[in-house]
């Protein structure tokens, strides 16, 4: 395998025949490769940690070291990535911690640009993009699809829907609804439907159309969640799109943002 000679492997991790390790790179014990996986130069791996295949490590990105947590104390917690992942130059990704269940995950096909930070216990799901220096808080859930925009900040515990996109420099405190489009400004507020995102991923026209008028009636002056939640089950025909935000706002435990 093309292990570069200024490289330091420790002896317990294993990599495949195919993988690269790049000048200067440092893979700890009980890390695990898969093939076609590249680290450039300058990486920092530390295990337990679990790497897919065709994954590309771009100078200074550092994955499964120690959480922040103050009560991180030191428990053999673990890391995983998986396949075709683009991370890119000093991005951190932390190992989970015992109090949230002693893993940090990422999914396929994501794209961490520059800067990113995963905290401790994080699950980013698949086709994610986050941007430019997004800060992920421990414990935070991103699902599929969603793209979040630069140097936006996510407050701990807190889910990202599915296709969502959030604008960049928001700051999230709460829960960001499947299939909005969310921007924090003063205030931070859902605007509707992540109206282009779904378009280009196939979904059909009047499950967007569905998905918009949800999303004005969730904004209705005068309505609680609870009460926008009714409307639209009386207002909308069902579909599967419409059941799942209707879930998410059902099983949210901080409150969404609307």
């Amino acid at each position: 395998m093309p292990i570069h000679p200024t490289a330091l492997v420790d002896p317990k991790a294993r990599i495949a025949q195919t993988a690269e390790v790049g000048p200067y790179s440092i893979v700890g014990a009980d890390v695990e490769i898969g093939p076609r996986t590249r680290l450039m130069a300058h990486v920092y791996l530390e295990g337990p940690a679990w790497i897919g295949e065709d994954n590309l490590f771009f100078p200074y990105s550092t994955v499964g070291v120690a959480s922040q947590d103050l009560k991180y104390k030191g428990e053999p917690s673990q890391t995983r990535i998986g396949s075709r992942n683009k991370i890119r130059e000093f991005v951190t990704i932390h190992r989970g911690t015992e109090g949230g269940g002693m893993l940090t995950r990422i999914g396929d096909d994501n794209l961490l640009m520059a800067y990113v930070h995963i905290a401790h216990d994080v699950q980013v799901a698949n086709h994610t993009v986050l941007a430019n220096g997004v800060t992920v808080g421990g414990h935070v859930i991103v699902e599929d699809w969603a793209v979040i925009g630069a140097f936006t900040g996510l407050h701990q515990h807190c889910r990202v829907g599915r296709h969502a996109m959030i604008g960049g420099y928001s700051v999230v405190t709460q829960d960001v609804l499947p299939f909005s489009m969310t921007v924090s400004e003063r205030e931070i507020k859902t605007f509707g439907a992540n109206k282009t995102g779904l378009e280009r991923r196939g979904f059909p026209v009047e499950t967007i159309e569905s998905l918009q008028a949800a999303f004005r009636i969730l904004r209705r002056p005068g309505l609680n969640t609870s009460q926008a939640v009714e409307r639209i089950h009386e207002e909308l025909p069902s579909c599967a799109e419409l059941e799942e935000l209707i879930a998410f706002i059902r099983s949210s435990e901080r409150g969404v943002i609307k």
